[in-house]
């Protein structure tokens, strides 16, 4: 068995229009809601092997923040240019080529493709992952190659404003 969660970024700052899409930052909520949500996952339970980020800083800073709350080293999270706007295919492809080793992967990204990607994974109609949203995947087989002619099922799927804390 294999689990992908993906995690979409959390709320970001639109505050400076000199930033490029890339650069924006988390705003106040942002960095609110990612230790938040962080610390859900690490009441939980969840230890992925390894978690992979958009070079977008609202990404990367989402995924350090989760990260820390969770006893991940920070320095070992890998960036995936494909998963800032890639699209969906580009997404499959990353996940495709992880080591079979590797039970447990997060990535965080973006929308509208971690939407689709949840959907089309699972049969879900989720209408949009929110900010900080995390949408846990099991996927029944020993390789990631096997991903999208395996079964797969939505194990949880967790949002900022579903409990408070």
């Amino acid at each position: 068995m294999k689990t992908l969660s993906l995690v979409r970024h959390a709320k970001s700052s639109w505050k400076n229009a000199a930033l490029t899409d890339q650069a924006r930052p988390l705003n106040k909520r942002g960095k609110r809601d990612a230790p938040r949500m962080g610390r859900r996952l690490a009441t939980a339970g969840v230890r992925p092997d390894l978690l992979i980020s958009s070079p977008a800083v609202r990404a990367l800073t989402t995924a350090e923040t989760i990260a820390e709350e969770i006893g991940y080293p920070g320095d070992r999270i890998q960036i995936a240019e494909a998963i800032y706007l890639g699209g969906t295919a580009a997404i499959l492809d990353v996940v495709s080529d992880l080591d079979d080793s590797l039970n447990h992967v997060m990535l965080f990204g973006h929308n509208p493709d971690f939407t689709d990607l949840v959907n089309t994974l699972t049969g879900s109609h989720i209408e949009n992952v929110p900010t900080c949203g995390i949408a846990r995947i099991e996927l029944e087989t020993d390789s990631w190659k096997d991903l999208g002619t395996t079964a797969m099922r939505l194990l949880d799927f967790d949002y900022p404003k579903r409990v408070d804390d």
